[in-house]
């Protein structure tokens, strides 16, 4: 059976009546902006607070489940999922990209006892006040113009984080337009073989049928976040090949969902 196109496929049921929507969106519309400047904000004055990184994590946290609260879109993981990555220790997410939906969504279906992080990209990281929000709150800066100086970076950070707080990467370096998962780049698989820890591959569903590229207003409806079995790197293998079986294994959870 052949894969549909995004928007050839319809989108997940509402899961609020019009008039629901139309007021949660006035009033993210209207108090929104308030709420999440300050969100972005508290790192400039309180980077350096003891327990900073602890208590700010469930701030956003919060933050991301109130947004898709209003924007009608719920996620939804099982509860064996939800004991999966509360036991996670050690690990590296990796997770498609298909919209700007999806670090919401998964920073919405995480438990509060699985600590993550972002990598961002050094340019985000050029303005002062960036910089210090980004640094105190724990993102990995990452210079995506030398690959070598990204990945020791990379490794540094993961190294130094503790073994519940795991860097979310997406290997397919941006949202992808493809039926599929796009092209995985290496930086997951070398970053697990340096560090020692395993890969978390976890799959997003559906996010681009609720806000496809080119779309500034979502629609409502249900994310899936499907949970996958850690993946170990094999060193007697090369990392294309790591790289390759990584991919298949989350392509095929995708692709599955797609045929239903």
């Amino acid at each position: 059976m052949s894969l549909q196109r995004p928007e050839e496929r319809a989108a997940p049921a509402a899961i609020d009546s019009t008039g629901v929507r139309i007021f949660k969106r006035m009033t993210l519309f209207l108090l929104g902006p308030v709420y999440f400047l300050f969100v972005a904000f508290v790192p400039l004055l309180c980077s350096k607070r003891r327990g900073f990184r602890g208590w700010y994590w469930r701030l956003v946290k919060r933050a991301c489940s109130r947004l898709l609260w209003l924007l009608s879109i719920r996620t939804e993981m099982t509860q064996a999922e939800v004991a999966m990555l509360t036991a996670d220790t050690g690990s590296i997410i990796v997770i498609n990209h298909r919209s700007h939906l999806d670090g919401f969504a998964l920073m919405d279906a995480l438990p509060e006892a699985k600590w993550i992080t972002f990598a961002a990209k050094k340019e985000l990281c050029d303005a002062a006040l960036l910089r210090r929000g980004f640094k105190g709150a724990g993102l990995v800066e990452v210079d995506r113009k030398s690959g070598s100086v990204a990945l020791e970076t990379l490794t540094a950070a993961i190294q130094a984080m503790p073994a519940r707080c795991s860097v979310v990467l997406f290997p397919e370096g941006t949202r992808t337009r493809s039926e599929s998962l796009g092209t995985f780049k290496a930086g997951a698989v070398l970053a697990a073989r340096n560090t020692g820890r395993t890969i978390r591959p976890i799959v997003i569903h559906d996010s681009d049928r609720l806000l496809p590229r080119g779309k500034h207003l979502p629609k409502s409806g249900t994310i899936r976040v499907e949970v996958l079995p850690p993946f170990e790197c094999d060193p007697s293998t090369s990392v294309d090949e790591d790289v390759s079986r990584l991919r298949n294994s989350m392509m095929a959870v995708f692709n599955n969902r797609i045929r239903r």
